[in-house]
């Protein structure tokens, strides 16, 4: 299901941070300083109107509970290691925010689709990828607990934007350093659920935890 009823202009009432999509996944969503970045399946970033639409998103009103720096360099395996070595609990709700130097990075965006719409796992055998050399950048995202699969990813769901604003995607790998990390504590979440006819005929008896991996790790 990838269009959604929930307008950027909607969605930044509710918080100034954040990641996600819009419709028809045309490509990744980040929300940062209470700017909506749109980052298209060609690498270019864009500003979201108001009026574009969303399947999902993930916001907060983001405010910094603990800051760390660290020298690096740091594989993304490894500071994500070293965030849970900081966090008190797995089973809360984290907003992250890292400010680095990405040494080398890649990310991904996926393009715009049609109706019929196929699974997401399908989509990203093909998603372009894009890659980065000495480019300093934040990377906004969440790490979520393990029992919320189903409505979000379980772990760390990051999207890189450079400082510049003109490149990002989905991270799926870095080596980074002069890292910064902010950590925002979220202890509650409203979840809003879309009213259409697709979701309401949607079978979600079917566990897609292995296929949901595959796509965002």
């Amino acid at each position: 299901i990838y269009d959604g009823e929930t307008t950027v202009e909607q969605l930044l009432k509710q918080g100034d941070f954040g990641i996600g999509t819009f419709n028809t996944l045309d490509g990744e969503m980040v929300v940062l300083n209470g700017i909506c970045y749109q980052i298209k399946s060609d690498g270019k970033v864009n500003v979201a109107s108001g009026s574009m639409k969303t399947p999902f998103a993930a916001i907060t009103p983001f405010e910094t509970d603990n800051k760390i720096f660290l020298k690096g360099p740091y594989t993304l395996d490894q500071l994500q290691a070293k965030i849970d070595s900081i966090i008190p609990s797995v089973n809360m709700f984290y907003a992250i925010k890292i400010s680095a130097r990405f040494l080398t990075a890649t990310a991904r965006s996926v393009p715009s689709q049609k109706p019929p719409y196929i699974k997401l796992i399908e989509i990203t055998k093909s998603q372009p990828v894009f890659s980065f050399e000495n480019k300093k950048g934040t990377l906004v995202g969440f790490r979520c607990p393990p029992y919320v699969k189903g409505l979000n990813v379980p772990g760390y769901h990051l999207h890189l934007l450079t400082d510049d604003k003109k490149q990002g995607g989905h991270l799926l790998s870095m080596n980074a350093d002069s890292i910064t990390v902010e950590i925002d504590k979220t202890d509650s979440f409203k979840m809003v659920l879309p009213h259409d006819v697709f979701f309401a005929r949607a079978d979600f008896s079917i566990d897609k935890e292995n296929e949901l991996e595959k796509v965002e790790k």
